[in-house]
């Protein structure tokens, strides 16, 4: 398991990325040239709590030293928390049960100015209430067509969301998503939705019905990606 900032995850040519980074640190280590599996990409801006990668190596280093190891040789922006021997089958994507992913909203006055790149800063009062009663709407399988953004590659945009949460930590409201899988920029896009809920532009008995309508017109406005997080991914 690893915490990131916000690097995109997916290896680019000659632009900073998190599986290059980390696939470069484990060569230094091993001498070996590993591709590193992740349980998702996160996109530039978007943080990761709990990521998790595999990859495999014949190294003799015992698998306890590999985190020590590997964070030695990387950014301050990239922490590996530690690392388990699994079964040589195992595929950090495919064999992914469920994902949790949170969205901070800074609901104050004035905002945070060492937390600015970290939450959503609206300071227009939300109607927190409202949104818990919208975001129970969510839950179960759906298909979230219209809470997708343009040109997402997935074949079907069918998913189950298992459990829903909104809580407020003084002026900060957290949305929590934990599903089978996400869309690209699905959980951004429902967090707009509950923006605008709060707001008092949508009403929470309307979400079923935005979500019927698979229309993307209807759904909120994508919010931005540094208040994203990938919390937990389990197996």
């Amino acid at each position: 398991m690893m915490e990131k900032t916000s690097i995109g995850w997916q290896k680019q040519p000659s632009k900073l990325n998190i599986q290059g980074e980390i696939e470069r640190a484990i060569k230094d280590i091993t001498g070996e040239e590993v591709e590193l599996i992740a349980s998702g990409r996160t996109d530039a801006g978007v943080h990761a709590i709990g990521q998790v990668a595999n990859f495999k190596t014949s190294s003799k280093l015992p698998i306890e030293k590999f985190p020590i190891a590997i964070n030695s040789k990387l950014k301050k922006s990239i922490r590996i928390q530690n690392a388990e021997e699994v079964e040589e089958r195992f595929h950090s994507r495919y064999n992914c049960k469920e994902k949790t992913y949170r969205y901070i909203i800074n609901n104050s006055m004035q905002g945070s100015a060492i937390y600015r790149n970290l939450e959503y800063f609206i300071p227009i009062k939300l109607d927190v209430e409202a949104m818990k009663q919208a975001i129970k709407h969510f839950e179960g399988e759906h298909d979230f067509k219209g809470f997708k953004a343009s040109g997402t590659s997935s074949k079907s945009s069918v998913r189950k969301i298992y459990k829903t949460q909104i809580k407020q930590e003084n002026q900060r409201i957290l949305i929590e998503l934990t599903g089978n899988g996400f869309l690209y920029n699905m959980v951004r896009i429902i967090a707009g939705t509950l923006v605008d809920v709060g707001l008092g532009k949508i009403k929470p008995e309307e979400i079923e019905d935005i979500i019927n309508s698979k229309d993307r017109a209807r759904a909120g406005k994508t919010l931005p990606p540094y208040a994203l997080y990938l919390v937990e991914v389990k197996y």
